[in-house]
């Protein structure tokens, strides 16, 4: 009986711990299945909530079995039950303090905004940034530097906001932490199906980085309030925004944001945050467009050799335009006789589209 007790809080002490990160960190298999990733999540959610009465338990199978073993064993029987709890010991430590999301990714320290390009080695405009305007205040956050922080929490314009973007997903996004009229903090928890995810400081919940919607906890449903935001470059960020701030990196993290140096362009050699070349690849650039509640990708390779896309979304004409030499993209739709900027999150400020490849075939309203 002993044996059979040790050995079962042995597991309970490793195998709840092992799932618990498994489940929502980038491991070989763990992000794959798409049906059955929220399942997945619910268990590690059911686990990272009840993780410490799995331990007592597993604790309480083991303590007495061991004691008997090296009180009263021969060299063999005690080492067959020390080694199994150094195991357990050493998944302990790995699981909670090694790979754990926000023990891998940091928050912020220093946060610093400045009026010019300052200590940020790419100030030269050719950076892609995550930009902000509220309220007549423009912010401006690299995508390199926000990318390895995967958050950053921020007053623009008198109100709170969160920045956001995950590198694997190559999604950026702006929220408000307010939740139920209080500001929340919220830290890096892990992913779902390669996004990330973060869990509010008062309910413990889960929430997904790409919508700002709560898959897991007390709040599951309820959806973060978006902040509008746009993806640029530096250089058209501050042209259209001459009084922009722009955040500097952390001196604590410089050879952390080193990781991301060819992020911006996809050349970063990496099976999470590379890029596939080819098109309709799981790692394949495109470019999500949604208006009037219809949903298309388009392929970045079409994109980048055709410079202009025109299509027809939500009984609407739309063009994607793609610069020279750039990651940077705009949507614009069609409403009678101007062009307009579709969605201020992914599109820019603009008045021409001299600068394209395609020609100006209708007035441009900003």
């Amino acid at each position: 009986m002993r044996p059979l007790l040790f050995l079962a809080g042995i597991l309970l002490l490793i195998v709840p711990e092992v799932l618990r990160v498994y489940y929502i960190m980038p491991f070989p298999g763990s992000q794959e299945d798409v049906a059955t990733d929220l399942r997945q999540v619910n268990i590690a959610y059911w686990l990272h909530t009840n993780i410490g009465w799995v331990r007592l338990i597993g604790l309480a199978l083991v303590v007495g079995p061991c004691l008997h073993y090296i009180r009263h064993g021969n060299g063999w029987k005690r080492l067959a039950v020390v080694l199994p709890v150094a195991l357990a010991a050493t998944v302990f430590y790995l699981f909670n303090f090694k790979f754990m999301a926000d023990k891998m990714f940091l928050p912020v320290e220093q946060k610093v905004m400045t009026s010019s390009p300052g200590s940020f080695s790419r100030g030269e405009g050719s950076a892609l940034v995550l930009g902000v305007e509220r309220n007549g205040d423009a912010r401006a956050y690299p995508i390199e530097l926000i990318g390895y922080h995967h958050q950053v929490l921020d007053t623009i314009g008198s109100e709170p906001v969160m920045i956001t973007y995950c590198t694997v997903c190559r999604t950026g996004r702006a929220f408000s932490p307010v939740v139920n009229g209080q500001s929340e903090a919220f830290r890096l928890v892990g992913m779902d199906h390669y996004n990330a995810m973060f869990e509010d400081s008062r309910t413990k919940s889960w929430w997904r980085q790409a919508t700002g919607e709560c898959i897991a906890g007390p709040l599951k449903g309820q959806v973060l309030a978006e902040v509008p935001s746009q993806q640029m470059t530096l250089g058209e960020w501050s042209r259209a925004n001459p009084n922009t701030l722009l955040l500097q990196p952390d001196p604590g993290f410089l050879v952390h944001y080193a990781g991301l140096k060819d992020y911006d362009e996809g050349t970063m050699v990496s099976s999470l945050e590379g890029r596939e070349t080819a098109s309709w690849q799981p790692k394949s650039w495109v470019v999500g467009v949604v208006h009037n509640g219809v949903a298309r990708a388009y392929d970045w390779n079409d994109l980048q050799r055709m410079r202009g896309i025109h299509d027809t979304i939500g009984g609407n004409e739309i063009w994607l335009i793609a610069p020279r030499n750039s990651a940077d993209y705009r949507a614009w739709v069609r409403e009678g006789a101007a062009l307009k900027i579709s969605d201020p999150r992914v599109t820019g400020l603009y008045n021409t589209i001299d600068d394209y490849y395609i020609p100006a075939l209708f007035n441009v309203d900003s």
